[in-house]
């Protein structure tokens, strides 16, 4: 049987309270203000890899408490003149891998900067960025740290995605005045997270997000990574509030509300991993509460209904390459 979530005419109407901690503001400001302490480039060197259209940088920078966190960086060769920079977010259980793996945006002609995940390598891609923290939680990446906010391993992640727009605007060669944040799955809840974090974003590029109304995706699906919280809670069954809490702290909603970029959005209506009623969630409400703004960011959102967790794929990648592309050569006019 396929996987069945609200109706699209319902989906395009859902706008859940999705609570929010009081201290959520508070809680990511003194985070980031934590990491913006230490210088963020770390080491840049160029890495030799045969393919004669682009040039690739190893980059370090640092990203949550000064920690190291490893990107590739990818220009077209031989173009000097400033770029717009697109800032991409891997999905779960997947690192920077090998260079040369993703070209869409730099053979686009834009510059790319690909952030590694701190201690998620092996399972898809190869990584190169440990994550040396312990604290009480569940053994997989979804649930490490999980019964507090200060200890959970999405508050690490998240801030080294946004030390890496930080880090992107650092290198040679980028027009600092538009930088893309995009991603797919946790990509895309990361990417989301960063454009409620950084204000002067250019624009989103989101797809089937994670970390979307996560309190009702943990109910709708058993799949990776939602259903390791689940099975966390149903050996540690005492916990309950307390995994809550923490998770009310990185909720894409809440990071939707705040963000003012123009975004793009694409979601597979039978995706049983992020289901789409949570994607929904987010982009429903995405800029209600952007700095008090009264006008809704310019956003977009493309479905699928016979897609799953994959989406338009390749087709879907085409429409960003449009949507982007008028998206700055707007900002270039304004």
């Amino acid at each position: 049987m396929p996987f069945s979530d609200l109706p699209l005419d319902q989906l395009r109407h859902y706008r859940p309270a999705v609570a929010e901690p009081a201290d959520f503001d508070r809680f990511w400001r003194a985070t980031l203000d934590r990491a913006a302490a230490v210088p963020v480039l770390l080491d840049v060197r160029p890495e030799p890899t045969g393919l004669k259209l682009v040039d690739t940088w190893d980059v370090t920078y640092a990203g949550f408490d000064g920690e190291p966190v490893r990107a590739w960086y990818t220009r077209p060769a031989g173009v000097d003149e400033p770029l717009p920079a697109v800032v991409e977010y891997a999905g779960y259980g997947r690192g920077r891998g090998l260079p040369g793996e993703r070209l869409t945006w730099p053979v686009a002609g834009y510059a790319h900067l690909l952030m590694d995940n701190r201690g998620q390598a092996g399972r898809y891609a190869r990584g190169d960025t440990p994550d040396p923290h312990d604290a009480p939680g569940g053994p997989t990446v979804a649930t490490r740290g999980i019964l507090n906010p200060d200890d959970y391993y999405y508050r690490r992640l998240i801030t080294d995605a946004v030390r890496a727009v930080d880090a992107v605007r650092a290198l040679p060669g980028v027009d600092v005045t538009r930088v893309v944040a995009a991603g797919n799955s946790q990509g895309g809840g990361l990417a989301l997270a960063v454009a409620g974090l950084v204000g002067d974003l250019a624009a989103l590029l989101v797809t089937a997000p994670f970390l979307c109304h996560i309190g009702r995706a943990v109910q709708l699906t058993d799949a990776s990574p939602y259903g390791e919280i689940a099975q966390y809670l149903a050996v540690d069954r005492e916990v309950e509030e307390a995994v809550r809490h923490t998770l009310s702290h990185v909720d894409g909603v809440a990071f939707a509300r705040r963000a003012a970029a123009p975004a793009h959005f694409g979601i597979g209506l039978r995706d049983d991993v992020c289901p789409p009623s949570t994607g929904f969630a987010a982009y429903n409400q995405y800029g209600a509460a952007a700095g008090g703004r009264s006008v809704t960011p310019r956003r977009e959102m493309h479905t699928y209904p016979y897609n799953g967790h994959e989406g338009g794929e390749a087709f879907h990648v085409r429409r960003q390459l449009s949507w982007l592309d008028a998206v700055l050569r707007d900002t270039l006019r304004a």
